[in-house]
């Protein structure tokens, strides 16, 4: 019996184990690297050469594979809630003023107590733009609106 093809298998199928109760793509090449040594091993390798092998295909394919598997598999997670405000414009509907914990801003259908990143004290009615959310308040900066001649 060719104890190093059972060893590899064996090898084989822990990789392949380890990459089912982990998602992070990274036994599965060790899995090839062990198939290709126990294949090694079955047409008369040297256990050297099998070892070879295995580092060489297992190092390549993970080098190489890896970063193209996880750009196709790896979810896009998408914004939503309170995180999907940040960067978003709205408009002042109460002065913001920091030193007296005033302000607020319309973002979409809702209203949301401001302050301003700057510090600087904002007028109503003017544009801004959502920086940060800390709790319940957005912090923002004005931002500049340019006219558009035709």
């Amino acid at each position: 019996m060719n104890w190093a093809a059972f060893i590899w298998l064996v090898l084989f199928i822990l990789f392949l184990m380890a990459e089912a109760s982990t998602v992070v793509v990274i036994s599965l090449w060790f899995a090839v690297g062990a198939l290709t040594a126990m294949i090694a091993s079955l047409l008369g390798a040297e256990l050297w050469l099998q070892a070879v092998l295995f580092a060489v295909v297992s190092i390549v394919l993970l080098c190489a594979l890896r970063p193209i598997v996880r750009k196709y598999f790896t979810p896009k997670l998408t914004k939503t809630n309170v995180d999907a405000l940040v960067g978003t414009s709205g408009l002042v509907t109460e002065k913001i003023d920091n030193t007296l914990s005033r302000g607020r801003v319309k973002l979409g259908a809702m209203e949301w107590t401001a302050r301003s990143t700057s510090g600087e004290t904002v007028e109503v009615g003017t544009l801004v733009r959502v920086d940060r959310i800390e709790g319940v308040k957005v912090f923002v900066t004005p931002v500049e609106v340019t006219a558009q001649v035709k």
